[in-house]
C-alpha cells in the first residue's frame, strides 16, 4: 500500500467506524476482547465493507449501476482480495460522502468510463486490508503465526483443518491495526480476468429490483410538470381552473427550477395528474432570438469565419505547410444535437418533512443531486439524505439534476412525499443535448502524395457552462447555500484556471494520434443557447466521426489503402497498430462479406483503443450494416463478459445515432417527441458483432464509452467505398 493510499484508507476507517465499543462472544473464542464495532453485530471495516457476525458481508457500491456493469465489476475487485464468493456478498448503494468522490473528477459522480479504472486499486485495498485483519484475528485466536493461515471462501483456515468464518472473527478483527498490504499480482488472480455472470441480471430480468420510477412511499402524491416549450421562454398567462377541479388533483402551482419555468400538477394518482395537465391553458412567450437548426449551423460557421479561437494543439507551422503544398484538401462536417433517450425517463421521489428531506433518485451523482435539492428547497444540505436507486439507462443524462430540483421544489411546497415522472415526450423535448457542432478541416499534400499538415477547426459550446451550477457547490458542500450561485459563477469564470478546463468540445481532436509534421487543432467557443450536457463518449462521439472520416478522405486522395494509410501514421502507437491489424485479420480486410463494402476506423477515448471494421450492404439509397468487427485494448480486463457486452451495447447505441440521431429546433422548440420521430435502431437492424479483446497487463481503462466513437466513421467510410458519396453529416443519408 502506498503512503497516500494508506492515509486515505485510515481516514475512511476512522470516518466510518464510529467509536461504539461492543463486546460479543465468538463461538470457540471466549475471553477475547473486541472493539471497533459500529453495533453489536456489524464491523464496518472501511467505507466499502461491512462484515456482520452472522456472516453477512455488505459491499457499499460508490458508483451507480445503470447497465454498464459496475455492480459486478467492482464487487469482483473486492472479492478477489477478500477471498470470498461474490454470491455471498450483498451490495448496497452508497449515500453522499466525500470519501466516495471519484478521484478523477473530485465529485461523487459516475461517468467518463472511470468506475473500474478509478477503483481498481482502492477497492482491492479495501478487501485486502480486511482480509489481513481477519487473518490477524485468527492468528490471535489460535496463537499461531499469521503466515501459516489462509483466507479462502469467506473463512480463515489453519493447517489443523480448523476454520473460523469471517463473521466469527469480525469483532476481533475490528481491534486489529489497519495494515499495509501487498495486493495480489495478476498471476495470483482467481476472479479478475475470468468471465463472471452479471450478478444483477437475474434480479433485473425477474423484476425484483426497484428503479427510481418504482419507488413508492406511504401517502405519496404524484406530480407532472408543464415546462416552457423553449429555453428562456416565460409564462405570460395561465388558466389552471379546469385542472384544479379535475378528479384527484391536490394542487396546481407554478415552479421555477434548474433554469426552467413550469406549472406543476399534483394528484393522488399519476394518470389523474396527466389527465389534469391536459386541461391547462398556458400562454408562453418565446424569446425573439430563439435558435432554429439553420441559425445554429450558421452561427457556428460565422464563429469559425470571424474568430481566431484557441489553438488547443499547435505543432510545426501548419499555415506555411498549407501555403506551400502541392495540393490541399478541405471539408466541412456538421453534427446535430442528440438526445439521450434513456429507456427509464427522468423521475424522482422526494419526501419533505418539517426537519428533513429524503431524496430517491436514479442519478449519476448523489452529491450533485443533494445540491440540486438544497438549492430548490428550504433545507440545508446536512438535512438532506439522498438514496441512489437502480438506473434504467444514463448515457450522461443523469449527471444533470434538473428532475431532482423540480421534485424537491414541489415536495417542499407541499411538505409531502411526492413522485415526479417525466413523460417520454417531456424527456425528449427538455433534455441536455449532445451539442451540435461544425468542423472545418484542411490538409496539405506534397508532390510525393504525403500529408504534410493537418488543420482542424471546430465551433462548439461548452458543456461546463451547464454543468457547473450543481457541480461547483457539490465540491464545497460545507459552505452556506447563499454562496452556491457565486461558486458556480466563479467556477465558470475561472474555467481553465481555478476550475478544470472544459476539453469536452475537442477531446478526440486535439489528441489526434496520427503523426503529421504540422498539426493544428483550433477551438472556437460558439453557443446558441441550447441546453447541452454529457452524452455517451462526449466530444469523442463527434470528433471520432470527423477525424476518422477525414483520414479516410486523405487516404483516398493520396491513392492509398485506408488501413495501410492508418498503420503508416500510427507507428508511435504500437498498441493501436497491433489492435488495428488484429481487427483487419479477423474481418478479412479487403474481402468483404458477399454484396458488402468495408469501412474502417480507430479511435482512442477514456484511455482505451477501439478499432472497428464494418461490412455494409447497399441497395439503391438504403443500406444495412451486416457485420461489425470491434477490437478493444482496454488494458487488464476485470471481466471479459462485461467488456464484450459494453462493446456490443456501444455499437448498437452508435448505430442508432448514425442511422436516426438528430434533434432539430424551430424557434427554440424541439421538434421531436417520442420514438416515432426520434427512433432507436431495432432488433432486425442489428448486425453481427464480433468482439476482440486484446490481452494486456496495463492498468484497466474505460469500456463504457470507447466503443461508440469509431462506428459512424467506419459506416461512412464503407458507404463511400460502396457509392462514392462522402457523407459529412449525421445521421447518414445516401442521396436518392
Amino acid at each position: 500500500m502506498t503512503e497516500l493510499n494508506r492515509r486515505q484508507f485510515l481516514k475512511a476507517s476512522a470516518v466510518t467506524s464510529g467509536g461504539l465499543l461492543m463486546t460479543i462472544a465468538l463461538p470457540g473464542c471466549a475471553g477475547i476482547g473486541h472493539q471497533g464495532m459500529v453495533s453489536d453485530s456489524n464491523w464496518q471495516a472501511n467505507a466499502w465493507l461491512h462484515i456482520h457476525t452472522d456472516n453477512r458481508i455488505i459491499f457499499v457500491l460508490d458508483r451507480v449501476e445503470m447497465g454498464q456493469g459496475t455492480y459486478t465489476g467492482l464487487l469482483t475487485l473486492l472479492c478477489e482480495e477478500l477471498e470470498v464468493d461474490p454470491q455471498q456478498v450483498t451490495v448496497e448503494f452508497a449515500g453522499v460522502d466525500s470519501f466516495y468522490n471519484n478521484p478523477i473528477y473530485k465529485l461523487q459522480i459516475t461517468g467518463g468510463s472511470t468506475s473500474v479504472a478509478s477503483s481498481y486499486e482502492r477497492i482491492r485495498i479495501a478487501g485486502a486490508s480486511a482480509r489481513e485483519m481477519l487473518l490477524a484475528a485468527a492468528a490471535e485466536v489460535w496463537q499461531q503465526p499469521q503466515s501459516e493461515l489462509q483466507a479462502d471462501n469467506g473463512a480463515i483456515h489453519n493447517r489443523q483443518q480448523q476454520r473460523l468464518s469471517y463473521g466469527e472473527l469480525a469483532s476481533l478483527a475490528a481491534q486489529q491495526s489497519v495494515p499495509d498490504v501487498r495486493l495480489k499480482t495478476p498471476q495470483q488472480f482467481k476472479r479478475i480476468g475470468q468471465p463472471e455472470q452479471r450478478l444483477d441480471a437475474r434480479a433485473k430480468v425477474t423484476g425484483q429490483v426497484d428503479y427510481g420510477i418504482d419507488i413508492e412511499l406511504p401517502g405519496m402524491l404524484y406530480a407532472v410538470v408543464s415546462r416552457a416549450p423553449a429555453w428562456g421562454a416565460s409564462l405570460q398567462q395561465a388558466d389552471t381552473a379546469a385542472a384544479e377541479q379535475a378528479k384527484g388533483v391536490v394542487a396546481v402551482f407554478p415552479i421555477s427550477a434548474a433554469g426552467r419555468d413550469g406549472i406543476a400538477v399534483v394528484a393522488k394518482q399519476y394518470w389523474q395528474a396527466r389527465k389534469a395537465q391536459n386541461l391547462l391553458q398556458l400562454d408562453w412567450k418565446t424569446p425573439d432570438n430563439a435558435p432554429s437548426n439553420d441559425s445554429i449551423i450558421t452561427l457556428h460557421q460565422q464563429a469559425l469565419a470571424q474568430q481566431d479561437g484557441d489553438d488547443v494543439r499547435d505543432e510545426g507551422d501548419t499555415a506555411a505547410a498549407l501555403r506551400t503544398a502541392a495540393s490541399t484538401i478541405s471539408a466541412e462536417y456538421q453534427l446535430p444535437h442528440l438526445a439521450h433517450a434513456t429507456l427509464e425517463p427522468q423521475n424522482c421521489v422526494v419526501d419533505a418533512r418539517a426537519d428533513a428531506m429524503e431524496v430517491w433518485a436514479p442519478t449519476q451523482s448523489a452529491s450533485m443531486a443533494r445540491v440540486a435539492a438544497g438549492r430548490h428547497s428550504r433545507y440545508s444540505l446536512d438535512d438532506i439524505q439522498v438514496h441512489t436507486t437502480w438506473i434504467g439507462g444514463g448515457f450522461g443524462r443523469r449527471i444533470m439534476q434538473d428532475y431532482v430540483a423540480e421534485c424537491a421544489a414541489i415536495a417542499d411546497h407541499l411538505q409531502r412525499p411526492v413522485k415526479l415522472i417525466w413523460s417520454r415526450e417531456e424527456d425528449t423535448r427538455h433534455d441536455f443535448y449532445r451539442p451540435a457542432s461544425v468542423h472545418q478541416l484542411q490538409a496539405a499534400i506534397d508532390d510525393q502524395q504525403q500529408v504534410t499538415a493537418w488543420q482542424h477547426r471546430l465551433a462548439h459550446p461548452k458543456v461546463f457552462d451547464w454543468f457547473a451550477d450543481d457541480a461547483a457547490p457539490a465540491q464545497y458542500p460545507f459552505l452556506p447555500k447563499f454562496m452556491f450561485p457565486t461558486l458556480a459563477s466563479v467556477g465558470k469564470a475561472g474555467e481553465g484556471v481555478i476550475a478544470p478546463s472544459d476539453t469536452s468540445a475537442y477531446e478526440g481532436a486535439h489528441d489526434l494520434p496520427y503523426q503529421f509534421d504540422n498539426l493544428q487543432v483550433n477551438f472556437v467557443h460558439s453557443d446558441p443557447g441550447v441546453p447541452v450536457g454529457y452524452w455517451r463518449s462526449v466530444g469523442h462521439s463527434h470528433n471520432g466521426f470527423v477525424t476518422e472520416s477525414f483520414i479516410d478522405e486523405l487516404a483516398h486522395h493520396t491513392g492509398q489503402d485506408a488501413l495501410a494509410f492508418r498503420l503508416a501514421h500510427l507507428q508511435q502507437h504500437p498498441r493501436a497498430s497491433a489492435l488495428l491489424q488484429r481487427v483487419a485479420e479477423h474481418a478479412q480486410w479487403g474481402k468483404p462479406l458477399p454484396d458488402c463494402h468495408q469501412g474502417v476506423a480507430i479511435h482512442k477515448s477514456f484511455g482505451s483503443w477501439v478499432a472497428q471494421i464494418v461490412d455494409i450492404q447497399v441497395e439503391q439509397s438504403s443500406f444495412q450494416v451486416k457485420r461489425v468487427v470491434c477490437g478493444v485494448d482496454c488494458g487488464l480486463v476485470v471481466n471479459p463478459d462485461t467488456v464484450a457486452a459494453q462493446m456490443e451495447g456501444s455499437v448498437i447505441f452508435a448505430l442508432t445515432a448514425a442511422l436516426y440521431g438528430g434533434i432539430t429546433l424551430q424557434d427554440g422548440q424541439v421538434q421531436q417527441s417520442n420514438f416515432h420521430d426520434y427512433a432507436l435502431s431495432r432488433i432486425n437492424e442489428q448486425p453481427q458483432i464480433d468482439v476482440i479483446i486484446m490481452p494486456s497487463q496495463q492498468s484497466p481503462t474505460g469500456v463504457g464509452e470507447p466503443g461508440v466513437p469509431p462506428l459512424a466513421a467506419a459506416m461512412a467510410n464503407a458507404l463511400f467505398s460502396a457509392t462514392g458519396q462522402r457523407l459529412r453529416s449525421l445521421p447518414l443519408r445516401l442521396a436518392t
